[in-house]
């Protein structure tokens, strides 16, 4: 590293000039750390949303099954581990710059970072390839990390959401093709079917991601879209945000309640992303998140300053 007193590519940081592989090491740290963090602390509005259905209870066995949860997250902080033993597999949603000094080397960045994020945390070795039915040993394999991709014209930045993809909350997932006519009374029932069937297993209350389109792929890709968004928001369609409440209360009227115990409710929210379709198809995709939600998104200049969004005030 060289001092410099202008800002300049390829990085400038904190008063030092950044060579392209300085820039490429300290990107890594910085995934690997942020990587290891999810792994340990839930977002904000998690946290608060868990604690609001906390408040909601009034059975004592519901009241014991989220004490627990918050018991947990308090032993993962003290004791400097991840608060589930399943780290999932790791997936990254980027949205990158056209300017961004990395973007040629974006992936292989990112599996540089879980290799690292995996011995740091540490994280469980959630890597088997398929037919061969060997775990890698490092949380990279074959098209994982799954890496998501947006290009931003004109832009030096990069935004990246992280989502650790469980066993027990991919369990419900599920995409299908339906008859028109089946219309979006077909939506809500194959929601209700999946989650009445499985949704006990993804350790709830769950947040439930659903996509909308003319074809399979497209769907399934929304539902897991679903899943980032900050629990709360609402489809910008007032229809959708309509469908999003009436799916919310009925999966709440279930009372599936913490761990699936039974209890107030079952669900932290339910987010629907959509895309234009076929007149003669509905396509529809569902993605499913536990109680221990660990989606995270952080912005990081070409001069690999960060801001992390998701976890207000952490510093890597």
């Amino acid at each position: 590293m060289t001092e410099t007193p202008g800002r300049c590519a390829p990085g400038y940081l904190g008063g030092v000039y950044l060579n392209t592989e300085e820039q490429r090491e300290k990107f890594i740290d910085i995934m690997a750390k942020f990587t290891v963090y999810i792994s340990k602390y839930l977002p904000d509005d998690v946290y608060v949303k868990l604690k609001e259905l906390r408040g909601k209870e009034d059975t004592a066995l519901a009241m014991i099954i989220y004490d627990a949860m918050f018991e947990d997250l308090k032993l993962a902080d003290e004791l400097d581990r991840p608060l589930c033993q399943d780290t999932g597999v790791i997936q990254y949603f980027v949205q990158v710059g056209t300017r961004f000094p990395l973007i040629d080397e974006m992936e292989e960045c990112l599996r540089e970072a879980v290799k690292k994020a995996t011995i740091l945390g540490p994280l469980r070795h959630n890597a088997v390839e398929v037919f061969d039915e060997k775990n890698t040993g490092n949380n990279v394999g074959k098209r994982i990390p799954w890496i998501d991709w947006e290009i931003v014209p004109d832009s030096d930045e990069v935004t990246i959401y992280v989502y650790m993809a469980g066993g027990g909350c991919s369990l419900p997932g599920i995409a299908k093709v339906l008859m028109p006519l089946e219309g979006y009374e077909g939506v809500v029932k194959l929601v209700f079917d999946q989650i009445t069937s499985y949704g006990i297993n993804a350790c709830p209350p769950l947040l439930v991601g659903i996509g909308i389109a003319g074809s399979v792929e497209v769907a399934a890709k929304l539902s897991k879209k679903a899943l980032l968004r900050p629990i709360g928001s609402k489809n910008s369609n007032p229809r959708g945000a309509e469908l999003e409440a009436r799916i919310e209360a009925g999966l709440n009227a279930i009372k599936i309640g913490p761990g699936g115990l039974t209890g107030e409710n079952s669900v932290m929210g339910v987010h629907i992303e959509e895309a234009a379709r076929h007149p003669a198809t509905i396509a529809v995709g569902l993605s499913t998140g536990c109680w221990a939600h660990r989606r995270a998104v952080i912005k990081i200049n070409a001069d690999m300053e960060y801001e992390i969004i998701s976890h207000r005030g952490v510093v890597l």
